[in-house]
């Protein structure tokens, strides 16, 4: 599993010109899952990212979590984290998971951040979407589990 994590002012997704999923303060998190992925990689993500000590505190430092923040996330499916790019000049998605697997993975990650009590708005898995974000800092990671 891959994801793009970036903390954010606030964010939203759209698909059809409709806004589907919106946050103000927290995290904007792209998440690729690849075929070898399983139920471990979504439980060690989800509880990575919810915990990372992105935010300042009031000394300024990167030193609170999202939980301690009680900021929101905003998912997005992002298949094309795992694209190849190294051969030719088309990517190849051959370490994507199958869109069976990718979705459910996907939906068991937002539940997991759930759980640990952080809101989550999500994109709507495999549509053509219109992601809009304010980058803060800018702070961007890239984690992988």
């Amino acid at each position: 599993m891959r994801a793009v994590v970036q903390r954010v002012q606030r964010a939203q997704v759209e698909v059809d010109s409709r806004i589907v999923g919106q946050i103000g303060s927290g995290l904007m998190v792209l998440l690729g899952v690849g075929a070898s992925d399983d139920q471990k990689s979504v439980d060690y993500l989800s509880e990575k990212i919810c915990n990372l000590r992105v935010f300042e505190d009031e000394l300024g430092k990167m030193n609170r979590s999202l939980i301690e923040t009680q900021g929101a996330i905003l998912v997005v499916s992002q298949f094309t984290l795992y694209g190849d790019c190294r051969k030719g000049r088309r990517p190849s998605f051959i370490e994507a998971a199958p869109p069976e697997l990718a979705k459910s993975l996907y939906e068991s990650f937002c539940n997991s951040v759930r759980s640990l009590g952080v809101p989550v708005e999500t994109g709507i898995f495999q549509a053509d979407m219109l992601v809009t974000l304010a980058n803060d800092g800018p702070v961007t990671l890239i984690l992988e589990g």
